[in-house]
């Protein structure tokens, strides 16, 4: 009796444990799920009615803090706040421009999520997909890394170890603000074997550095850090809107040694011609090969901002002259859906749109320039470079007349897939 009396009161406590682990793991699932796939932000075009869908597996009730914006569903008489079914798509209105929040509430019982909700004009923009060299001069010299110097005395020593790291950037020495690195070793060479005081910015915080410069065996005066202040390549224009401002590459520029993007001082587009294309296989990526033309008559723009959503800034007149093709509507994140979608490219000498699929759409993914998933479906494309090769990151992607976003990145075992970005997000930096 006393076994038979154990062994229920352990599949009792199995039991227990099971509905519990069961709960959590659907409360878990639940948070997850929401937080995937309804966006933590929308846009929408002021007067005008939007249609959306968030296609939930369960029940919930959807709230406006404003009278200025409407709510509205099959089930519902617009309104403040509605009840949505799983499936079900609702309307929104809004009737001024501004920033307002709409509340989730599960079950409509459990408050559970907040939406930002960004009432914009309707906004009108180019897609391009023209290549453009692209220049960055950083704000200050770049530390990429610290090594040993062997001095003229035959002995070896590393001044910066500890006190400099990579991704520092130099500002000053000696109260002697610096531009390029030229300047740095200049000063260092003037300022021999005394002290020398830098400013480093480190993390968006300056701070002072007492470095003690040692004699090579050249005879220079060396910190034993080496540095960088410029960097370039090829990329993608993505848009120019109707002022003229641009968006390019949906990504940011980074080192190329210590993987941080290049907080930059300026920089400028310049033109560039494909000298030829090098298909991505399984493992290994494609690329365009190309030629920068520097110089004030192949310049087209200038740089302002090099961030993880893209590089922006402003065009020349020659260029926005140049551009062809007519400025379309931008789509947000709830106009993007899984599907038939063209991407816009220059990659075979002559501007033209290529049929994609979008497989994925992200609302709130981990990195913003990896909201959509897309595979490239166009023969002539796929036989031309094997779908998506560096160099096209800021490629225009085109849903049913909208620009919605632009390609960021390939997939290395597969280049006929890769990442996208919601332009919106672009376009909001």
């Amino acid at each position: 009796m006393a076994g038979k009396k154990t062994r229920k009161n352990g599949f009792r406590l199995w039991l227990i444990w099971t509905f519990w682990l069961s709960l959590i793991f659907t409360v878990g699932f639940a948070w997850y799920y929401v937080q995937r796939k309804i966006p933590s932000r929308l846009s929408v075009v002021v007067d005008e009615e939007e249609k959306i869908e968030f296609s939930l597996p369960f029940d919930v009730t959807l709230l406006s803090d404003s009278e200025e914006v409407i709510l509205g569903s099959e089930s519902d008489i617009p309104s403040g706040e509605i009840r949505l079914k799983s499936d079900e798509a609702f309307s929104l209105y809004a009737k001024n421009l501004g920033s307002y929040h709409l509340g989730l509430k599960l079950f409509g019982k459990f408050p559970f999520k907040e939406i930002q909700l960004d009432v914009v004009d309707t906004h009108y923009a180019v897609p391009c997909g023209v290549p453009v060299g692209i220049y960055l001069k950083s704000h200050g010299v770049m530390v990429i890394g610290t090594g040993r110097i062997r001095c003229h005395n035959g002995q070896e020593a590393e001044p910066a170890y500890g006190l400099l790291e990579s991704g520092d950037y130099i500002e000053a020495i000696n109260g002697e603000p610096l531009r390029d690195k030229e300047a740095l070793i200049s000063n260092l060479n003037h300022n021999g074997s005394q002290e020398a005081v830098l400013l480093v910015r480190r993390d968006g915080k300056e701070m002072e550095v007492h470095m003690t410069p040692v004699q090579a065996e050249d005879g220079s005066y060396k910190l034993g850090a080496w540095v960088r202040d410029d960097t370039q390549g090829i990329g993608t224009l993505t848009y120019v809107d109707t002022n003229g401002n641009f968006g390019a590459l949906g990504h940011g520029i980074s080192d190329s040694d210590t993987g941080e993007v290049v907080e930059i001082e300026d920089g400028a587009l310049y033109e560039t011609e494909i000298m030829g294309i090098e298909k991505g296989s399984a493992g290994s990526p494609g690329v365009m090969a190309g030629v920068i033309y520097y110089g004030p008559g192949s310049k087209l723009g200038a740089i302002a901002a090099n961030t993880k959503v893209g590089i922006f800034g402003k065009v020349n007149e020659k260029f926005q002259n140049a551009i062809t093709g007519e400025p379309v509507q931008i789509g947000y994140r709830q106009d993007v859906t899984k599907g038939q979608a063209w991407i816009r490219s220059n990659v075979s000498g002559e501007l033209k749109d290529y049929e994609i699929e979008i497989q994925r759409v992200d609302y709130n993914p981990i990195q913003e320039n990896k909201s959509l998933v897309i595979r490239v479906v166009d023969r002539e494309l796929l036989r031309l470079t094997g779908g998506i090769v560096q160099g096209m990151s800021g490629s225009p992607i085109i849903q049913n007349g909208k620009l919605v976003g632009a390609v960021t990145h390939v997939f290395v075992q597969d280049s006929t897939r890769g990442y996208g970005i919601f332009v919106e997000d672009m376009l909001r930096h």
